[in-house]
């Protein structure tokens, strides 16, 4: 018997030794792509590549891009390889080059290159991730959705939620205890999108364990495995679709998919219409030539409350943190607000909010220093050709955009480090490097709903601090980190702030 069980333990570690020998030597013979292009690359380690270890990450995402452009940079280089897994992805540095890749050569970059599966995560087949024809389509159909017409239509229940958040500052001013801005923010967010893409009323303020809130926060907040499929998913879109793997959380797609179709029932059997997305979604659904399907209309839903939520209550809540720190700049914002607000008879409406020119600087000079999106992706989807090159970026390769470096190099944004909204006033915004700033993306894949968020952002900070003053708590962890399990860029912890009444 002992023979026999040493020659099966033999085998079995002769055929692990074999299997692990194999994993190293493709991804050493994977490692070789840039090295036989000629092409200068962040040197990879097995088996996450140039990334980080999704399960025990030193740091964000976006600031691993950083790190990677300014050393990049610094070495004099025009593009760099990267690799994800073993998949090799392009950095451009130089900004001719990231022109070509945004705007100006878009039919080769025209797609992202991110993950969905009509079939088995039908939420992920939204707006941001769909290739081709299929992208092409759908943003015709919703590019009227978000026009200056539109916004005026939603102004009036992003500005219900906004009095909402006005009512909960002032019950927590009223306790005279700080305020978890980011926690506060969070809410509105959740009240503006549950109201706007779902057409209910999601009480984040009164209820902050509902359902609604309660799987909004489920769809941020992964496992280690998701994170796992997620950056896996991220690395090879198409292995990840023959495999089925689901992107969203079960939980969360079968609560949203539920929800929608039980709203979209209630409105069509009564009849009801309602100045908000959803009703404009409805509308493509049965009243055009070529119909959203149910699970459509789903998707797009979910992509307004996926993209809408983190990015413009991360925006509000760095935003609130800076004029913390800074008062003349707070108080040079509240004194515009209560100018603005005074020529229309007291009230926030869309025209004042487009009027306030000095708070639009502080929202820009926010994204800059703290872009919600810390990178931008394109796939390369025809062989190109770098111009004053000879290399050719193949068909299929992933092109990371270093948003978040581009935002902190000193050659575009002198003092980085330093929050200054007078780079956006009118004469400094004429001097800026085109597409050194760019928090929405650029070229045909804008984000579509940049007005909304802009409009929510307005909206918020316009109400709040025309009545509170904001001052950093000393239980605020400064300088905060920023969290390394969260694509969208957020800081690690609660944002606490004093609130005083002006």
């Amino acid at each position: 018997m002992s023979v026999i069980s040493s020659c099966w333990c033999t085998d079995i570690t002769v055929i692990l030794a074999t299997c692990v020998l194999s994993v190293i030597v493709f991804f050493k013979w994977r490692y070789r792509y840039w090295e036989v292009r000629g092409v200068p690359y962040v040197k990879p380690s097995i088996p996450f590549g140039s990334m980080l270890n999704p399960f025990w990450p030193t740091h964000s995402f976006g600031e691993l891009m950083r790190l990677q452009y300014e050393e990049s940079k610094r070495m004099g280089r025009d593009y760099v390889g990267l690799y994800t897994l073993w998949i090799p992805a392009f950095m451009p540095i130089t900004m001719d080059l990231i022109k070509d890749v945004m705007a100006k050569d878009f039919n080769y970059f025209v797609d992202r290159g991110f993950y969905f599966n009509e079939k088995d995560d039908p939420l992920s087949a939204h707006l941001f991730s769909l290739e081709g024809a299929k992208w092409r389509k759908l943003r015709a159909k919703l590019t009227p959705t978000f026009t200056s017409g539109k916004m005026k239509m939603m102004f009036r229940i992003v500005l219900t939620c906004g009095k909402q958040l006005t009512e909960a500052m002032e019950q927590n001013h009223n306790r005279h205890v700080p305020v978890d801005i980011k926690d506060l923010l969070s809410r509105f967010g959740t009240n503006v999108i549950g109201s706007c893409a779902f057409g209910i009323d999601c009480n984040g303020f009164e209820d902050p364990n509902s359902d609604f809130r309660r799987f909004a926060k489920r769809a941020f907040v992964r496992t280690k495995w998701e994170n796992l499929t997620a950056f896996f998913s991220f690395a090879n879109p198409n292995l990840a679709r023959k495999l089925g793997v689901c992107f969203t959380p079960q939980t969360v797609s079968t609560f949203f998919s539920n929800l929608m179709k039980q709203v979209v029932e209630y409105r069509e059997s009564n009849k009801t219409n309602r100045d908000d997305f959803l009703q404009i979604l409805l509308d493509l659904k049965n009243n055009s030539d070529d119909p959203l399907t149910l699970e459509e209309l789903t998707a797009q839903a979910f992509l307004f409350f996926i993209a809408g939520l983190e990015t413009s209550s991360t925006t509000m809540t760095f935003c609130l943190y800076e004029l913390a720190n800074d008062q003349d700049i707070q108080d040079k914002v509240r004194e515009e607000i209560r100018s603005v607000m005074a020529s229309h008879k007291g009230e926030i409406s869309y025209e004042a909010i487009r009027e306030m020119k000095y708070m639009k600087q502080v929202i820009d000079e926010t994204l800059r220093k703290y872009p919600p999106l810390p990178m931008l992706n394109r796939k390369c989807v025809m062989d190109y050709k770098v111009p004053g090159t000879d290399f050719l970026i193949e068909k299929g390769t992933s092109v990371v955009i270093p948003l978040y470096g581009l935002h902190h190099d000193p050659e575009y944004f002198p003092d980085p480090e330093r929050f200054d909204p007078e780079r956006f006033n009118e004469e400094n915004k004429k001097k800026m490097v085109p597409y050194s700033y760019m928090p929405f993306g650029e070229g045909p894949r804008l984000c579509i709903g940049l007005r909304f968020g802009l409009m929510q952002t307005g909206i918020g900070l316009a109400l709040l601090l025309d009545k509170f003053r904001f001052s950093v708590n000393e239980m605020t962890r400064v300088p905060f980190a920023m969290d390394p399990s969260n694509f969208v860029l957020s800081a690690i912890g609660d944002i606490w702030l004093n609130v005083d009444k002006v």
